[in-house]
């Protein structure tokens, strides 16, 4: 069998189907690339062989190159390949995702954190460069593994499950001495990726949300809001380790906003309190099943 002519005519005929055919050529070169990338391995003689092979790669790059006239590199091959070994056991390659969106995912060996990724970019319609932030930040791997089971099951999450462990926030100006006020414009300054670390559904309210308890006015640091779950979210910032304290007052907090400002049909304030412990930055969440927590770094 010819592997070299096969791999020729399938890229070809693709070449001239997203000529003709633009409005599916996305769905036209998963196809292609996935059919080529069984045939490179077949060439190789199977999966053990390929994983170490570069030869034929570079050779069929050469004279693809040369004979089709568009540049298919080794790392475009060596790509292909690696799509057909990681994708062949899955029922469908979902076209919703480009074949930039699966390049990303190629270097990940488990299968679990593959499904996320490529749930995660269709349900939230993810950009390429979203996805590699994700990617490159470890986003599956700072999820708990209760959350991770519940991804593969029916199970509905819960507010808590996809906060990730540690959350990141970036620290631009690579302040050394953190106080209140730094850790909360660094937050302001960030706010998208704060909320995404935070998990789905949260929103920027206000910061310095003044209320009034008694004869005396109070701040709440950020006041966010979850649109999936229905329920305001009062956040404190605090560069201590937890206090009882602190506890008693982001509870004032949410009581306040519960009596106060929700209403009937969202459902009860979730609490959560920043504070520093044993060198890192922790986040608990108060109040009965609302409490959780995750550890909260710079980077």
């Amino acid at each position: 069998m010819n592997y070299y002519n096969q791999i020729k005519e399938q890229l070809i005929n693709n070449e001239i189907y997203k000529k003709v055919k633009d409005y599916s050529k996305n769905r036209s070169d998963l196809k292609t690339y996935y059919n080529v990338g069984k045939l490179l391995i077949e060439a190789q003689g199977g999966e053990e062989r390929a994983r170490y092979g570069d030869n034929l790669i570079k050779e069929y790059s050469e004279k693809l190159t040369k004979e089709i006239g568009k540049k298919f590199t080794p790392t475009l091959l060596r790509n292909i390949r690696q799509f057909y070994l990681i994708f062949q056991k899955y029922p469908t390659v979902s076209d919703k995702l480009s074949w930039s969106h699966y390049v990303e995912i190629l270097s990940i060996n488990n299968k679990n954190e593959i499904n996320y990724y490529v749930n995660i970019s269709i349900k939230l319609n993810l950009s390429v460069r979203e996805l590699r932030y994700k990617i490159k930040n470890k986003e599956y791997e700072r999820l708990d593994n209760d959350t991770k089971e519940k991804l593969f099951t029916i199970e509905e999450n819960k507010v808590s499950d996809l906060i990730k462990n540690p959350i990141l926030i970036k620290n631009s100006y690579n302040y050394t001495k953190i106080t209140e006020k730094v850790l909360k414009q660094l937050i302001l300054e960030d706010m998208d990726n704060f909320l995404t670390e935070l998990g789905e559904g949260f929103c920027y309210i206000k910061n310095e949300y003044k209320i009034k308890l008694g004869d005396r006015y109070n701040y709440i640091d950020l006041l966010l809001y979850n649109i999936k779950y229905n329920c305001y979210v009062a956040v404190e910032l605090k560069v201590t380790e937890l206090k009882k304290e602190h506890i008693g007052q982001i509870k004032m907090y949410m009581n306040y906003i519960d009596k106060n400002i929700k209403n009937i049909h969202q459902d009860r304030t979730i609490g959560i309190i920043i504070v520093k412990k044993d060198n890192e930055f922790i986040m608990e969440y108060c109040s009965d099943e609302r409490i959780f927590e995750t550890s909260f770094i710079l980077n």
